[in-house]
């Protein structure tokens, strides 16, 4: 399958628009291109669970927008197939939580993609490996 041309900067737009889940916890997708997405955001209060600890659904969320929004830089559709997450470390309210999603393997229909979750000081707090099925239809906007 030939990959449509992608205007990043648009998609970036579009993707922080319309979704509402990500908006309601400050998740902002930062930078996108082929291959690659960062999303970022900046812990607070409402982010903590009863141990006062950041809570492990938002570190998922994040790994998952930037997998995502990644797999949507290729232009088409696609379904998560399979996703993992490991919590190495915490982070606390005011810093500045890091997603980063990398491709790993591409074919024409299963794209695989790693996440590093990290503080602005580079600490690793968590990784995770997302699949998306490809679909054939092609992302309009």
């Amino acid at each position: 399958m030939n990959e449509p041309p992608v205007d990043y900067k648009r998609l970036i737009e579009i993707r922080n628009a319309r979704n509402n889940f990500t908006k309601k916890l400050g998740i902002r997708l930062e930078a996108l291109s082929a291959g690659y997405a960062r999303a970022v955001k900046i812990v607070e209060e409402d982010d903590l669970n009863p141990l006062g600890r950041t809570h492990g659904g938002v570190y998922f969320t994040m790994a998952d927008n930037a997998a995502g929004s990644a797999m949507s830089a290729r232009g088409y559709m696609a379904v998560t197939l399979n996703a993992s997450y490991s919590f190495f470390r915490s982070a606390s309210v005011g810093e500045q939580l890091i997603a980063e999603a990398s491709e790993v393997k591409t074919g024409k229909t299963i794209c695989v993609y790693d996440v590093r979750v990290t503080n602005q000081d580079g600490d690793l707090l968590g990784t995770g490996t997302f699949t998306f099925f490809q679909l054939e239809q092609k992302l309009e906007f």
